[in-house]
């Protein structure tokens, strides 16, 4: 069963989230379940990938929360498209708070997944928000990393620099009143913009009727690139990040050194790295055969670990 909720966070920025809550089959209200919060892609929703996932897991068992970042898709918040990747680490913990007040819910056993720019945003949470109890992630992206050093990890932090300038001037045009909100693509937005085939993929996702949806443009503002650039999302894993840790990712997929990455930095002394043969970032994203493998380890992970 799927219902449409709404959470009022209590980030400073006071915007509501749109979220779908999903309970598992012959729900029983009087006993308490594991609960899995469920972070989307930058520039995706809960329609696409992560609903996709929560539906799966909570057949599996989980009462699971699907839920559109702050300021896109259907939840408030002005700029819209705004991709702050601060807040949007808040919102997981939003929506933690909101399951520790579902009296069906067991305060501890509350885990956390994410696709993509989610999967980065929920580990960022779990290092600072041990209410989460287990992580799992799937084609996982640290947004600061991918903007600082590109989809392939090649690029040299400093030459970000320009792009930093970019979003600069994005600020001062909004401030004189005069932005128009500058869209910076979070995938490409033409086919042919693709530098890459894994890429053109990304386009199809969200630009063709593979999945797309009107609530997700495929675009933040530049403005967002002043918090992204600095930005890390595995900050202090090395101290903090000691849960239960299930990462998933596609063995072809050029994201894939993030996930690398973690694995070594996350103090967890219990991380798993599955690697999905012949699969890519995006197929993980909706492909029949690369969902069902991943959420056949999701699954039992979570059911172990919470």
């Amino acid at each position: 069963m799927s219902t449409n909720i709404e959470i009022q966070t209590r980030n400073g920025y006071g915007t509501v989230l749109a979220a779908v809550l999903n309970l598992p089959p012959s729900f029983d209200e009087t006993t308490t379940y594991p609960a899995i919060v469920v972070s989307h892609p930058g520039g995706g929703v809960k329609e696409q990938t992560a609903g996709l996932y929560a539906r799966a897991l909570a057949e599996a068992g989980f009462v699971t929360i699907a839920y559109d970042a702050s300021f896109q898709g259907a939840s408030t918040g002005s700029p819209r498209q705004l991709e702050n990747p601060h807040i949007r680490t808040e919102d997981v913990s939003a929506v933690v708070d909101h399951l520790t007040t579902l009296p069906y819910v067991d305060d501890e056993r509350i885990g956390a997944m994410g696709i993509c720019a989610g999967a980065g945003y929920t580990v960022n949470a779990a290092i600072g928000d041990p209410r989460i109890k287990a992580v799992g992630t799937v084609s996982m992206v640290n947004i600061g990393q991918m903007f600082r050093n590109g989809w392939d990890g090649s690029v040299k932090d400093a030459e970000a620099a320009p792009v930093l300038g970019r979003a600069a001037a994005a600020r001062t045009a909004d401030a004189a009143g005069r932005g128009d909100g500058d869209p910076f693509p979070l995938a490409p937005m033409n086919r042919e913009d693709a530098p890459n085939p894994e890429l053109e993929e990304a386009w199809e996702y969200y630009h063709t009727p593979r999945c797309e949806h009107p609530n997700a443009p495929g675009w933040m503002t530049t403005r967002s690139l002043s918090q992204i650039i600095p930005y890390d999302a595995f900050h202090k894993a090395e101290a903090f990040l000691t849960q239960p840790l299930l990462l998933i990712v596609g063995a072809e997929a050029g994201s894939r050194w993030m996930s690398d990455d973690l694995y070594e930095r996350a103090a967890s002394t219990d991380k798993t790295r599955h690697v999905v043969q012949d699969a890519n970032h995006m197929s993980l994203y909706d492909g029949e055969r690369e969902t069902t493998e991943a959420l056949s380890r999701l699954a039992p992970f979570f059911a172990a670990k919470l």
